[in-house]
């Protein structure tokens, strides 16, 4: 059982690890003036969109019991309020280094994790709750954000034809 673990792991990882590269890459090419875009007339905005993933990533920490948020500040503006909201947000360059420090400790902390962890509760769940739904776990937390992070990524292709 212990080997089938592993594989599912290693699955998700694989997978999340992919994804966080592809969209990292991609965020890495597009200029500020094009983060500034909307993905379509109408949709978000690159920036929304860089912040919100940082955002939701760095909520990854506490719900996994990796720790606390890097940038609290941002759960606000990119996760309860909507782009047209009126926040202004930050440049950027600042989300770029958000970014790669918000998943550089996610990195840090998933190579922590045994299977039998990622196999365990995540903390919005209670224990008891929990011997009911073992699905509820810290391995489908990370496929649902796989899942959420691939989507955007969708969104923030479009930006590449952008003009500056």
């Amino acid at each position: 059982m212990n080997d089938m673990k592993n594989v599912m792991v290693k699955m998700g990882l694989d997978a999340w690890n992919g994804y966080l590269n592809r969209t990292g890459k991609l965020f890495d090419e597009l200029s500020d003036e094009q983060l500034n875009n909307e993905v379509s007339p109408g949709r978000n905005t690159g920036i929304y969109l860089y912040g919100h993933l940082i955002a939701v990533h760095d909520s990854m920490l506490p719900l996994l019991g990796l720790g606390e948020k890097l940038y609290p500040e941002l759960e606000q503006p990119f996760i309860k309020d909507a782009d047209k909201s009126g926040h202004t947000f930050p440049v950027a360059s600042v989300l770029r280094n958000y970014w790669k420090e918000v998943n550089a400790k996610l990195a840090t902390a998933f190579a922590t994790l045994s299977a039998d962890d990622w196999f365990a509760r995540h903390m919005s769940v209670s224990e008891e709750d929990f011997k009911n739904e073992p699905h509820r776990n810290k391995l489908n937390v990370l496929l649902s954000r796989t899942s959420h992070l691939a989507s955007h990524y969708g969104q923030v292709v479009f930006l590449q034809g952008k003009s500056e």
